[in-house]
């Protein structure tokens, strides 16, 4: 790497920083336009024994969906554009999604419905028809099978496709068989772990049987049970897990899903007192050979992080709620009400972060004035049409880098996250084609999603109530 390279890497990383006062982070910054796009034509699968994880205690490895693509899907490998669509289709199911499990979907933003949905389900999951995006490899059963898992902080479940499986989508690895786990226990139809899932019942009027079933059609069913898990060294016994039997969804080589959700059901939320409520992730940027990581206990609190306090919806038990006030651009705070992002007592609006959600959505009232706030101070970078999701794209084609405003989410009670230039401006080919990664909610709903939070150590302090934004970087 050149020395120039190296610099500029070098400023990225201290750009993303948390600051107090809007007048302590730079209003500009360089995005490197030739190391961005070098890293999505240099991309890499990982083969199976490069993501088996032998980390340490509690301590994963995170990687991202597009590294589990076969080496002999070329046409999709080694063309950026192709792996950007299929993320934004799946974008626009996920986001469907969320909004369908909440009251008044989301909130009224213009003339959308507003009204009080049931939903409050302990076993449900944002993770729509292919969705997931971030998987973590785990040992289910004893002896420990490896499998791939998608990780999701808006989901109540743990999963996994079982034998014999009446209907299964392809997986990476075997699926996994009950009959060859010593430590695989049924969950009885009058045990306490079933009453606490709605869409239950009995399955042959001995074992508890669980239902989820997602949007669009994709869905996974089976039976309740007690099941041994290993994370890296440790092992955990007796987390109640989903044995699906009938699964139906593109969930590209995952063999379930992993919900790190709020909620009681949720393996952050059965872990209980072993992890005191805590985890911490790192996702990896797009276009690197860098793998995340997802730690588990109250020892991955990190020491200099900035802490906003989470916020509760009794509705969606399952989302991480923050509190937001506004958006900057360029060192300049951009005048939107701060009720646009507010959660309401009824459930309504709010500002959710997750990590199956790629790009971050903002109503309508939010996301124009932040938008035209971005264009304006961009004014001397060659435009592009709009692609996919995104309205506001640059021709940057024979730029080495270029000078683009700084980008920052106010939070409420003071803390400023100022974003690395890589996390709102991104390819979107792998010809120069550059777009800003927001996009309108078409609800009251606002989502921080993946894009947004890559590189940054995120830290969940659910026993506390808060979540923190750094000191360290990934």
């Amino acid at each position: 790497m050149s020395l120039v390279a190296i610099l500029v890497t070098m400023l990225q990383l201290a750009l993303c920083s948390i600051a107090i006062a809007t007048n302590s982070f730079p209003d500009f910054q360089l995005l490197n336009v030739n190391e961005t796009l070098t890293g999505t034509k240099m991309f890499m699968p990982l083969g199976l024994s490069e993501t088996d994880d032998h980390r340490g205690k509690w301590n994963l490895k995170l990687v991202h969906r597009d590294k589990l693509l076969s080496p002999n899907d070329s046409s999709t490998l080694h063309n950026h554009g192709r792996r950007f669509h299929a993320r934004m289709q799946r974008d626009v199911k996920r986001v469907a999604s969320l909004l369908r499990r909440l009251p008044g979907k989301g909130t009224h933003d213009g003339d959308a419905a507003y009204q009080v949905n049931d939903f409050g389900s302990d076993v449900v999951s944002g993770m729509d028809q292919g969705s997931g995006e971030y998987f973590v490899r785990i040992g289910v059963g004893s002896p420990p099978r490896s499998q791939y898992m998608v990780i999701d902080s808006g989901s109540d479940i743990v999963w996994v496709q079982c034998q014999p499986c009446n209907q299964c989508y392809r997986q990476s690895d075997p699926v996994f068989d009950p009959a060859n786990s010593a430590s695989f226990a049924g969950v009885s139809c009058g045990s306490s772990v079933c009453d606490r899932i709605d869409n239950s019942g009995c399955n042959a009027g001995r074992y508890c049987r669980y239902e989820v079933i997602y949007g669009d059609g994709s869905y996974t069913k089976g039976t309740l049970a007690l099941e041994t898990l290993t994370f890296g060294r440790t092992v955990v016994k007796n987390v109640a897990i989903g044995c699906g039997h009938v699964n139906r969804g593109m969930f590209i080589g995952a063999a379930g899903l992993l919900g790190l959700g709020g909620g009681s059901m949720s393996l952050v939320g059965q872990l209980g007192g072993q992890t005191g409520g805590a985890f911490s992730y790192c996702l990896v940027s797009r276009g690197t050979d860098a793998s995340g990581s997802l730690v588990f206990g109250r020892g991955t609190m990190p020491v200099g992080a900035t802490w906003v306090p989470l916020l509760r919806n009794p509705r969606a038990p399952s989302f991480y709620y923050v509190g937001l006030s506004g958006l900057g651009v360029g060192g300049v705070r951009v005048p939107i009400s701060e009720d646009v992002f507010r959660l309401t007592e009824l459930g309504y609006g709010g500002v959710v972060m997750d990590t199956g959600t790629a790009v971050t959505r903002l109503p309508s009232s939010a996301y124009n004035p932040f938008r035209d706030a971005f264009i304006t101070q961009t004014a001397n970078l060659p435009r592009a049409s709009k692609v996919s999701i995104f309205d506001t794209c640059y021709n940057l084609s024979g730029f080495v880098s270029v000078r683009v405003p700084t980008v920052s989410f106010y939070f409420s009670g003071g803390p400023v996250l100022t974003l690395p230039a890589r996390n709102f401006l991104i390819p979107v080919d792998n010809m120069g084609t550059f777009c800003f990664a927001f996009a309108p909610s078409g609800s009251g709903l606002s989502i921080i999603g993946n894009i947004q939070q890559e590189g940054i150590q995120i830290s969940f302090d659910g026993a506390n109530g808060f979540v923190g934004f750094g000191p360290n970087v990934c």
